[in-house]
């Protein structure tokens, strides 16, 4: 006989289950072979240990009751339990052992609490003392910490102030040596800019090409220019040593600056870590390690020796700054009075060729609004041809469908007839509206051509424009203009 729902290999490997102390009744044997115990398929997924089982299995040798073991039979198959012995074959304890037995229990868990009791208050009083002391040492750490990065913001405030007076000091001198290059780069090569200025209107067509005098000026202004392009050299050249002080006094400041913003950083870090901080870690051994490399006295001096250095800077690029300003003052108005004089030429013949330029544009802007509008037009028209086309479509369709009526209802009604009439108004709309969109695309064409003419026109003007107003105004603006010189754009 094969047990179900284990291996085949118990079945040859294993010994039998030594037999129950208590059999069922002879009369009953019968029955009892008749039925086994059922499988349960919850066992074949675990692993199979016969040596585990049948010594579990020796534990309690005793049988479960019926009902348990036998799940799968009817009540009315289950055979009864029958003892041979009705005196009590499994009792081991009397009724006054099981009383005393509880008594003991309560007991011995009342004890144990009581001293747990005991040992918890303990506790509170030690942890509480623990964290009292924690809190008063912690909190005096947390009071040196803000007083350190009290000193530090005031350190920040007084570098901040000399730093931002050295950089608009510093600006201002960068500016001025910018305003002398360009004085510099503005007076070279006079001959070469009068030249230009001859070869770029040599470029104009037609009654364009006026002569004028701006040539006899420019032979005045080289002479002048000359004289000025020395001077504005030399002081140049003290403006750059005295920039490469002040930027060394800059780099010194914000150095330290940098510096007190990385310690009042990490010192308001310190300053707001707490016991329920994220990032807060085990450094065994860090207490031992010292890396200041100053005291207190020492810190404060170094930064206020690097903030009397930054003055003391600031004092003589102020005064530098005050005798160039005079030098391009004087330079500019000698320039400006001979550079004047060449312009006035430029400034009649730009003034003719704008207001040409104006007229065209002004006819120019209608055309093309009058050929925006058309296409406009255009594109409705196309809109309309494709919606009655449509329309078309859906009335041919509904013609075609009714030729498919079968014998008599192949009737001309109503429907019929104004089907008929819809498809020929659809067909002569449409021949309306292809007529319009031909008549629209040839207006266009011509308003395209004109455009074309008004646009060949203004192209003209604005060369001569461009020549005069940009090439040859524009190197006159930048050589020397007196506005520029002084540094106002």
């Amino acid at each position: 006989m094969e047990l179900h729902g284990y291996p085949l290999k118990a079945k040859f490997n294993q010994p039998r289950p030594p037999p129950p102390k208590a059999l069922p009744a002879t009369g009953t044997t019968p029955a009892s072979h008749k039925s086994h115990i059922p499988s349960h398929p919850e066992r074949c997924s675990l692993p199979w240990i016969p040596g585990s089982y049948y010594k579990a299995a020796a534990l309690n040798p005793t049988l479960s009751p019926l009902t348990e073991n036998f799940p799968g039979l009817p009540p009315t198959k289950i055979v009864p339990f029958i003892s041979e012995r009705p005196n009590g074959v499994f009792t081991r304890h009397s009724l006054d052992d099981w009383h005393r037995s509880n008594l003991t229990n309560y007991k011995e868990s009342e004890t144990t609490r009581h001293n747990a009791e005991r040992l918890r208050a303990d506790l509170t009083r030690t942890i509480k003392d623990v964290y009292q002391q924690a809190k008063r040492t912690q909190g005096e750490s947390t009071k040196n910490l803000g007083e350190r990065i009290n000193d530090i913001e005031y350190w920040k405030s007084e570098l901040c102030i000399e730093l931002d007076a050295m950089i608009r000091e510093t600006n201002s001198l960068a500016d001025m040596q910018k305003r002398l290059e360009r004085a510099l780069a503005d007076t070279e090569g006079p001959f070469q800019v009068a030249h230009k200025c001859l070869l770029n209107r040599e470029k104009r067509m037609g009654i364009d090409l006026v002569n004028d005098d701006v040539e006899k000026q420019l032979v005045t202004e080289i002479k002048i220019i000359r004289s000025c392009r020395e001077r504005l050299q030399q002081c140049l050249d003290t403006v750059n040593a005295q920039l490469m002080c002040n930027k060394e006094a800059r780099q010194e400041l914000e150095k330290d600056l940098a510096d007190k913003q990385m310690g009042h950083h990490i010192d308001s870090k310190c300053y707001q870590l707490k016991n329920t901080s994220r990032g807060i870690h085990f450094f065994k051994g860090v207490e031992r390690i010292d890396a200041t490399v100053s005291v207190p006295e020492t810190w404060a001096r170094f930064t206020d020796n690097n903030i009397f250095r930054s003055q003391s800077a600031r004092a003589a690029s102020a005064k530098l700054r005050a005798s160039t300003e005079s030098l391009l003052m004087g330079t500019a108005d000698e320039m400006w009075r001979q550079f004047s004089k060449v312009n006035d030429a430029f400034t009649s013949r730009i003034t003719e060729i704008a207001n040409a330029k104006s007229k065209i544009q002004t006819h120019l802007a209608k055309t093309r609004q009058e050929i925006f509008q058309l296409e406009t037009k255009i594109q409705v028209i196309q809109k309309t041809i494709r919606d009655k086309e449509v329309q078309l479509k859906v009335a041919q369709t509904r013609l075609d469908e009714r030729t498919r009526r079968p014998n008599v209802e192949l009737c001309r009604d109503a429907a019929q007839l104004r089907l008929v009439e819809e498809v020929n108004e659809i067909n002569e709309t449409l021949r309306n509206l292809y007529q319009c969109l031909r008549a629209s695309e040839d207006m266009l064409q011509m308003l395209v051509r004109s455009k074309g003419v008004l646009e060949h026109d203004l192209v003209v003007k604005n060369n001569s424009l461009f020549i005069d107003q940009e090439r040859c105004m524009g190197m006159r603006k930048s050589y020397p203009s007196t506005v520029q010189i002084l540094g106002y754009v």
